[in-house]
């Protein structure tokens, strides 16, 4: 007898449609499992033959014929093993027939027949309901994640048998209850805030301009002085995610494995925080399954390189593509897979190898050379896409010791979140933009016109700072940002003299 079983796959953060046929015949006892399963798609025989006759099932002494639709697509992961088994039983008629056409089914069994978790829900469902399929069986742990999209019925199931006397109608089984999102969830409690950084109130105010508009920024001072200190506050004055942005981020965490199933969805932006040691492939995704990397896991969120020229010259330069689309595409000999990369990059790095070239209270003990040769660690055309670069100096002891508290986190986030107001009003007309680093070329010519006195101080910015087309659109997208956290209004002379400020580093570090 012959059972067809709707279930699903990813590709990328994208599901796509499989069906599992079964086929049982007369002849010697065997399991044919075809499809371009990966491995452990072919050992879920092993588990599916098991957790049949653990669950109390007879398993078929026949000759078992199992295809994975489409079968010019490579099939990855443990999640088509309850299908598998629901397919099993039905062509052996231990389900009643058509009892299952209705539900996409997903899910890994244990020998025992329960039934785990598996990663990438979240966007399986959305691809699901897309497609127009209402009604989903998968297992108990992932419901909370399930339970943020509507429109769908979704079955929890602890193992096998539950499965198939839902399946048969003689056990009732509640879906899953849709759960409304809220950014007031989120445990905001951090370890940091703004008031406890003494001093360096240059390197904050560059700081909340970063986050406001959704800027690259990079930090350099000497060791000490607090550049990771003051990366690891931004958490603290970035605005809440959107319901929009939440998902999005949630499905990349889900598919990467990642995602906290007792909360079922990224309540807070992400900031990741890999070490100098990662390989370009950790930093971008890939390998032998293409997973997310970190510039995806870091989406809608901050991606911090603590001393970025300790990094290797190709993972950084890999950064660039990235950095400009807002996604990474990665291609493989089979397949190619896209993952979102719209993240903000916060960069620290020291002036020279001892650290103290440029500062006022230490002598660099570097020559030259050694100051020119660790500096190219960080490429031009990199550097054109980091669109704040400020300079920090120790702090005195008097400043550490007597400075009152400066501005607290939650001051300097109203702020943020009144700018972000502003821009999403802005490009509601845009598409998907909401920040103004953003940009395209013909929207940085509607939205960042200048007086002629602000195109004399870009003129005279780059014949002196020897910039790029692209170094002077970043001012521009700066300055444009300045002026929303002054209220919205035209760019002034004031916005465009403190962004030009901000790419002082290009010309005297002559990188």
């Amino acid at each position: 007898m012959l059972s067809k079983v709707k279930s699903y796959a990813l590709q990328g953060i994208n599901g796509y449609a499989v069906e599992i046929e079964v086929d049982v015949n007369t002849g010697l006892p065997s399991c044919e499992l075809v499809g371009l399963p990966d491995a452990a798609i072919k050992e879920s025989k092993e588990r599916v033959r098991a957790a049949i006759k653990n669950s109390g099932f007879m398993y078929p002494v026949k000759r078992l014929t199992i295809n994975l639709a489409p079968a010019d697509t490579k099939k990855e992961g443990p999640s088509f093993d309850l299908p598998i088994a629901v397919a099993i039983l039905a062509a052996t008629e231990q389900l009643p027939a058509y009892s299952y056409k209705q539900y996409v089914i997903i899910g890994e069994l244990s020998l025992d027949g329960s039934i785990k978790n598996v990663n990438g829900i979240l966007p399986v469902l959305i691809s699901g309901l897309q497609e127009g399929y209402k009604k989903y069986i998968i297992p108990s742990e992932n419901a909370k994640e399930a339970s943020y999209i509507e429109g769908i019925e979704v079955y929890p199931v602890d193992n096998l048998r539950q499965c198939c006397e839902l399946l048969s109608g003689s056990m009732i089984i509640d879906p899953v209850k849709c759960n409304v999102y809220s950014a007031a969830q989120a445990n905001n409690k951090f370890d940091c805030d703004f008031s406890d950084v003494k001093g360096q109130f240059s390197a904050k105010r560059a700081l909340e301009i970063a986050v406001a508009g959704g800027h690259n920024i990079l930090m350099v001072g000497p060791p000490g002085a607090g550049k990771t200190m003051l990366a690891k506050c931004l958490p603290t004055i970035m605005p809440p995610l959107t319901y929009e942005e939440a998902i999005e981020v949630t499905k990349v965490h889900s598919v990467a494995g990642i995602l906290d199933k007792d909360v079922g969805v990224v309540l807070t932006r992400p900031f990741r925080t890999p070490h100098h040691t990662s390989t370009m492939l950790a930093l971008v995704g890939g390998g032998t399954k293409s997973r997310p990397g970190e510039i995806s896991l870091a989406h809608n969120g901050v991606l911090f390189l603590d001393e970025m020229p300790e990094y290797s010259r190709r993972a950084l330069e890999s950064l660039r593509q990235p950095l400009e689309d807002g996604k990474v595409t990665v291609s493989r000999v089979n397949q190619t897979y896209e993952y979102p990369a719209e993240f903000m990059l916060v960069a620290s790095m020291n002036p020279c190898p001892c650290g103290n070239y440029g500062s006022n209270s230490m002598k660099c003990q570097c020559t030259p050379q050694q100051i020119h040769r660790y500096l190219s660690r960080l490429s031009g055309p990199l550097l054109d896409r980091i669109d704040l670069q400020v300079e920090i100096d120790n702090v005195t002891y008097e400043d550490l010791r007597s400075a009152p508290a400066g501005e607290s986190s939650a001051q300097i986030r109203e702020r943020v979140v009144e700018a972000r107001k502003i821009q999403i009003k802005r490009y509601s007309n845009e598409g998907t933009l909401t920040v103004n680093a953003r940009m395209s070329t013909r929207l940085i010519n509607k939205y960042c016109a200048v007086s002629p006195s602000c195109e004399k101080l870009l003129k005279n910015a780059f014949a002196k700072l020897d910039l790029s087309a692209r170094g002077i659109s970043r001012i521009l997208k700066v300055a444009r940002t300045i002026a929303d956290l002054d209220g919205g209004g035209e760019i002034g002379e004031e916005h465009i003299a403190e962004a030009i400020r901000y790419r002082s580093l290009d010309k005297k570090y002559k990188l």
